[in-house]
């Protein structure tokens, strides 16, 4: 037993020290040699690589930009204007009143600067109030003033603060965030990437870049109230030469409705695609005409179209005409029936076929159906004065016209 269990032990002891010293060595661990990464470096597309330099320093600059903020009050004559300030108008009379309540209660909020160096301050935001307490006549205005943020809206970060604060405000006008998210766009972001910073909805961005196809005198219009921000919208879609066709009309008081506007943009948008589908152009009529006096002789086409088919049209007209004559008939019923003693009519229609309910249903019916026909009646009336008098041209011919015009 002696002898087997001193074996043993030997075996054990030679054993062991193998088995630990085993984890120690860990040959295995170091067959994996870290250079084979090194391919996968190489195939990086430089356009990646610089794309994450940018947010890489964009990260940077907004971090440096955060390092050092104080609250000072600094002398008026301090702080200068920032060029690329996204918003260029101010309303006088919105001014006064402020720099009247800053007379009385001084300024409530501080304005925001960066330090440009040598004294001087840059405004990031707070405009307004700056220009207010000029106005006011005071020397001095409390402000956070932000070291580190190098460029200031010559920067992707700082415009970016410059246009959410305003837009925060709701002191932009249209036009000016149009311009300021095409600016944050040439920075090189995205229409999403521009939403998301300034935090409005892509559609939001989307529907004011669409106002800088807009001709100058279609902005001025807007800029000045005449023309609606979401009419200009539906304009912008349409020919520059079409802008100001719809302009003259609009001006002239040519559309009942805003709708009516909005309609007549996009049937000539219409007319503009179709006319581009066989390389010719749309163009409107100088001298918008009359609704009621559309007739056949301002409609081209028709010139061109044989005789089968003008005899189509006029048979088919009058058959029309005929039967929107008929509608006087049934006029003539409702108008009975909207004249009636209620109480009468309880009783007349209380026995009869389908009862109260039912006649009701029908007269609906008929209600719904004369709206629709209306709608499409506008719809007409549109397309009528938008195609009458309108011609369609080759570009070149459009071109040369005038030239040839003038000198004959």
């Amino acid at each position: 037993m002696t002898a087997t269990t001193t074996k043993a032990a030997k075996k054990a002891i030679a054993t062991a020290p193998a088995d630990e010293a085993a984890p120690a060595k860990k040959p295995a661990a170091r067959k994996v040699p870290a250079k084979k990464a090194a391919p996968a470096k190489k195939v990086v597309e430089p356009s990646k690589v610089s794309k994450r330099r940018d947010v890489h320093a964009e990260n940077v600059e907004a971090r440096k930009a955060d390092l050092k903020t104080t609250l000072k009050v600094l002398a008026l004559d301090s702080i200068e204007r920032d060029p690329n300030q996204p918003r260029a108008l101010f309303d006088e009379d919105k001014l006064q009143e402020l720099a009247d309540s800053i007379k009385e209660i001084g300024v409530q909020q501080a304005i925001t600067v960066r330090y440009i160096g040598r004294g001087k301050y840059r405004l990031i935001s707070g405009e307004r109030r700056w220009r207010a307490s000029q106005m006011a006549g005071i020397t001095q205005i409390s402000a956070m003033v932000m070291h580190g943020l190098e460029g200031g809206s010559e920067t992707l970060e700082g415009f970016t603060r410059s246009v959410a604060e305003n837009l925060g405000r709701a002191d932009m006008t249209p036009l000016e965030e149009a311009n300021a998210f095409q600016k944050l766009l040439d920075f090189g972001l995205t229409p999403e990437e521009v939403a998301r910073r300034v935090g409005k909805s892509w559609n939001h961005v989307d529907n004011r870049l669409q106002l800088l196809k807009l001709v100058p005198a279609v902005q001025e219009a807007l800029l000045k109230g005449h023309v609606p921000v979401g009419l200009a919208w539906y304009a912008a879609q349409i020919s520059p030469a079409n802008q100001n066709a719809f302009l003259s009309r609009w001006s002239r008081g040519q559309f009942a409705t805003i709708r009516d506007a909005e309609g007549f943009c996009q049937r000539v948008r219409a007319e503009e695609q179709d006319a581009a589908s066989q390389s010719v152009m749309f163009v409107l009529a100088e001298d918008a005409p009359d609704p009621g006096k559309v007739a056949d002789s301002m409609f081209p086409e028709l010139d061109e179209a044989d005789i089968d088919r003008r005899e189509r049209i006029i048979s088919d007209r009058n058959r029309l005409v005929g039967k929107i004559g008929k509608l006087g008939a049934a006029g003539e019923i409702l108008q009975e029936i909207a004249s009636m003693d209620p109480d009468e009519l309880a009783l007349l229609l209380a026995g009869a076929h389908g009862g109260i309910p039912g006649n009701r249903m029908r007269i609906d019916h008929l209600r719904q159906v004369a709206t629709k026909a209306s709608q499409n009646l506008a719809k007409a009336a549109t397309a009528a004065t938008v195609r009458a008098g309108a011609l369609r041209v080759a570009p070149d011919a459009e071109a040369t016209n005038p030239t040839e015009t003038i000198a004959s």
